[in-house]
C-alpha cells in the first residue's frame, strides 16, 4: 500500500531535508527551554513552528514512498518521531468533555497524595484530580464523529461467527519462534493494569444467527453488550456512546494493587508495607467467590505467574526499604514500593517486552530511546540526565505533558491490543534442572481455578522454565487458540472469544480497518490483495466480506497484514503504538517530573535502574540460572536444558 519506488529520487532530497528539519527543531526546542516554555495545557495548543511541520510532512512522504522500516536505523527513527509528532496532534480525542452527569466521588486532597500513588487514580494531576481515575472514560485516537456504532443489521454483517470460524480458527499452530510464552502471560498481566470495561449485562444481548453446520450449542449465540456509560447525561445523546474504564488508566500496576480503597485493603498485610502472599510464595486467594480472580474470566496461568512473581518483588522493595530507613510505617514503605515496583513494570514493558515483540532495528532504538533518548543507557547511567528534553534524555523525569488533551486510554488502543494468538493450545511442563517432562496439559487445564491447582503441584521455577523454552502463537489469521473459540467461563457460560473479540470494536465504534488506516494517515487497501502477502487469506477474506473491501475488520485486516521486519504484530497497530507508548509515560507526572530521588528515594532509582526481567526471575527463582545464563531479554527463547536439545 506504498508508492512505488520509483520516487526515490524525491524520497532522497526528502531524507535530506528531514536532516536539516531535526537540527532546527532541536534548536527550536533549546531556545523554548531557555526562554521558560511550557507544554500546553488547553485542548487543541499542541503546535510546532513551521520547520517542526516541515519535518512531519517530510516525515510522513517518506514514510508513504519508502517505508520507515525499509530505511537505515538513524533515518527510520527520525521519520518514526515525525510520525509520533502528527499522531500527538491529529489523534487524540477528548470525551470527558461529552456532558456527564453523576460522576464518582473522590477523596478530598490530602498532603500524602502530593508523593503517591492513590488506589482509584486521582491525583496523578494535582490540577486536574479526576482525570485517569478508574470510573473515568476511554478516549479516542480517531474523531469523535467516526465513533458512531453501525445499526442492525449492517453491525453484525458480515457474521462475526463467521469471521472467527474462517478466517481465525488454528488449524496448525503458528509459533512466534522469537519469542517465548512469557510474552504472552506478560501482555494479559499489562492488560490487567490498563483497562476493562467492567461485567457486561446480562439483558439485551447481541443476537448472533448461525448456520446449520455451526457445532455451536444454542442458535443463536448470544453475546452480552458492554456495558453502558453511567456518567452520560440527557445532554450528552447526541454524540456517540462512551464507555468507562473500571481500572485507572495509569500505568499504576492496579492489577496487584488494585483500583479502589476496598481491592487494596483486601491484598495489604498491614505490615512492614508487604503485600499478602502465602507461606509457600504462592497467592493468597481470597474465599469470597466475588473476589476471587479465580472466578473472573481470562484468568489462567500466565497471569497467576506474572501476579506471583511481583507480589514478591514488591515485598523484596520493602525489605530493602526496611533496611534502609528502618523508622518508616507500614504506609510510608508501601507507597513507595508501589511506586518502584510500578516503574520497573513500565520499564520491563518499555525496554524488554516491546523491543522483543517488535525487534526491528529501529523500533529497538525507538523503544529504548522512550525510556533513556538518544542519550542511551550506559551515558544515562553515568552522567544522569543530560537534557530535559525527551528526545535527548528519555521521558522519565522530563516535563509532565498531556498534549493538550486530558490523559485517557483510548478505544483504539484496548482494539489493537487483542493478542489472543500468542496463547498456544497445548503447554508441556518440564524441570528447570535437566528440562524432562512433568506434565502436558491443554489450555482448558490451566484456566480459571485450575491454574491455582497447578501452581500448587508444579514448582514456580518449573513454570517459569516452561514458558520460557515455548514459543507462543503468531498474531497472524488462522492462529486463534482453538479452546478459546469454545471455552467454558469460571460461571459455566461457554463463549467464543473470538466472535467477541470482533463484536466488541464493531459495538465500541471503533472504525473498520481501511477507514481506521485512513484516520491514521495511512494509505487505504484498495484490493484484498493489498493487505496481505498470502493470496490463500486474501482470497477467504474476499469470499467472508463479500468482495466489499471496506467492511474488513479492523483486527482481520492487523493480523494479515505484511509485517516489518522483526515484527509480531503490524504496522498499522504500531501507529497506536508509537503514539500510546510514549503518551502513557508524557502523562503521568511519577514518570516525569516526580520520577526523582525525592520522591521515589535514592535506592528506589537505583533499584529501577540496575533491575530487568532476568533479575527479578533470578531473584526469587534462582534454579533458572542455568536457562537464563545467556539471555539478554527474558521475552526471548530460553536455554533449553533437555538432553540432546
Amino acid at each position: 500500500m506504498r508508492q512505488s519506488t520509483k520516487h526515490k529520487g524525491y524520497a532522497f532530497l526528502a531524507l535530506l531535508g528531514l536532516g536539516i528539519s531535526t537540527a532546527a527543531i532541536l534548536q527550536r526546542r533549546q531556545l523554548e527551554a531557555q526562554r521558560g516554555a511550557q507544554p500546553a495545557a488547553e485542548p487543541g495548543a499542541y503546535r510546532w513552528s513551521w520547520f517542526g511541520m516541515v519535518y512531519d510532512q517530510l516525515a510522513q512522504k517518506v514514510d508513504q514512498t519508502i517505508g520507515w522500516d525499509r530505511l537505515p536505523w538513524p533515518l527510520g527513527l527520525s521519520v518514526i518521531f515525525g510520525l509520533r509528532n502528527i499522531l500527538r496532534r491529529h489523534n487524540l480525542y477528548d470525551t470527558t468533555s461529552i456532558p456527564s452527569v453523576d460522576l464518582p466521588a473522590i477523596d478530598a486532597f490530602s498532603q500524602r497524595f502530593a508523593t503517591t500513588r492513590t488506589p482509584d487514580g486521582t491525583y496523578n494531576d494535582l490540577e486536574h484530580p479526576l482525570m485517569g481515575m478508574a470510573g473515568s472514560r476511554f478516549g479516542h485516537n480517531v474523531p469523535i464523529e467516526h465513533t458512531y456504532p453501525e445499526k442492525e443489521p449492517a453491525i453484525l454483517t458480515p457474521n462475526p461467527r463467521t469471521v472467527s470460524r474462517e478466517l481465525l480458527t488454528r488449524e496448525t499452530f503458528q509459533p512466534a519462534t522469537t519469542l517465548n510464552s512469557l510474552a504472552a502471560a506478560w501482555i494479559q498481566f499489562m492488560i490487567r493494569d490498563w483497562f476493562s470495561h467492567g461485567k457486561s449485562p446480562k439483558e439485551n444481548p447481541w443476537k448472533i444467527p448461525l448456520g446449520q453446520d455451526d457445532p455451536w450449542q444454542q442458535n443463536p449465540m448470544l453475546i452480552m453488550r458492554t456495558s453502558s456509560d453511567p456518567t452520560r447525561g440527557p445532554q450528552g445523546r447526541s454524540f456517540p456512546p462512551t464507555h468507562i474504564n473500571t481500572e485507572t488508566h495509569w500505568w499504576d500496576a492496579s492489577q496487584l494493587y488494585g483500583s479502589s480503597h476496598k481491592a487494596q485493603r483486601l491484598v495489604r498485610s498491614g505490615k512492614e508495607g508487604k503485600l499478602i502472599i502465602g507461606d509457600d510464595s504462592l497467592l493468597k486467594l481470597p474465599d469470597d467467590p466475588d473476589l476471587d480472580p479465580r472466578q473472573v474470566p481470562g484468568w489462567w496461568l500466565g497471569l497467576e505467574m506474572m501476579q506471583t512473581l511481583f507480589v514478591q518483588e514488591h515485598n523484596a522493595i520493602c525489605d530493602h526499604l526496611k533496611a534502609e530507613y528502618p523508622t518508616w510505617s507500614d504506609d510510608e514503605i508501601f507507597d513507595r514500593a508501589r511506586l518502584i515496583n510500578a516503574a520497573l513494570l513500565a520499564k520491563i514493558h518499555t525496554v524488554e517486552w516491546t523491543p522483543a515483540v517488535i525487534s526491528h532495528p529501529t523500533t529497538q532504538r525507538a523503544l529504548r530511546a522512550n525510556w533513556w533518548g538518544l542519550e542511551t543507557e550506559r551515558l544515562s547511567n553515568v552522567f544522569g540526565r543530560l537534557s530535559n528534553r525527551e528526545v535527548i534524555s528519555g521521558i522519565p523525569g522530563s516535563e509532565t505533558n498531556h498534549y493538550g488533551i486530558p490523559y485517557a486510554l483510548t478505544e483504539e488502543f484496548v482494539a489493537v491490543y487483542k493478542m489472543h494468538p500468542l496463547i498456544r493450545d497445548e503447554f508441556s511442563f518440564r524441570s528447570a534442572q535437566d528440562g524432562h517432562v512433568i506434565a502436558e496439559k491443554t489450555l482448558n487445564q490451566i484456566t480459571g481455578p485450575k491454574a491455582h491447582d497447578l501452581a500448587k503441584q508444579i514448582a514456580m521455577a518449573d513454570l517459569f522454565y516452561s514458558f520460557g523454552t515455548l514459543h507462543p502463537g503468531a498474531i497472524v489469521l488462522h492462529n486463534y487458540p482453538r479452546f478459546l473459540q469454545d471455552f467454558e467461563r469460571p460461571d459455566g457460560i461457554h463463549i467464543d472469544l473470538a466472535t467477541i473479540d470482533i463484536m466488541r470494536s464493531r459495538e465500541l465504534g471503533v472504525p473498520r480497518y481501511n477507514e481506521f488506516r485512513k484516520l491514521l494517515h495511512l494509505q487505504p487497501a484498495k484490493t484484498f490483495e493489498d493487505i496481505t502477502d498470502h493470496p490463500e487469506w486474501a482470497e477467504e477474506m474476499r469470499q467472508v466480506y463479500n468482495n466489499e473491501i471496506d467492511r474488513v475488520d479492523l483486527m482481520v485486516g492487523l493480523f494479515a497484514e505484511r509485517r516489518p521486519q522483526g515484527f509480531a504484530f503490524s504496522d498499522t497497530a504500531f501507529r497506536i503504538f508509537i503514539l500510546m507508548a510514549s503518551r502513557r509515560l508524557n502523562s503521568d507526572r511519577f514518570f516525569t517530573k516526580d520520577f526523582t530521588p525525592q520522591v521515589y528515594t535514592p535506592v528506589g532509582m537505583d533499584w529501577i535502574k540496575n533491575n530487568s526481567m532476568v533479575t527479578v526471575l533470578l531473584r526469587h527463582y534462582p534454579q533458572l540460572r542455568a536457562s537464563l545464563r545467556t539471555i539478554k531479554n527474558a521475552f526471548w527463547p530460553w536455554e533449553d536444558l533437555a538432553p540432546g536439545s
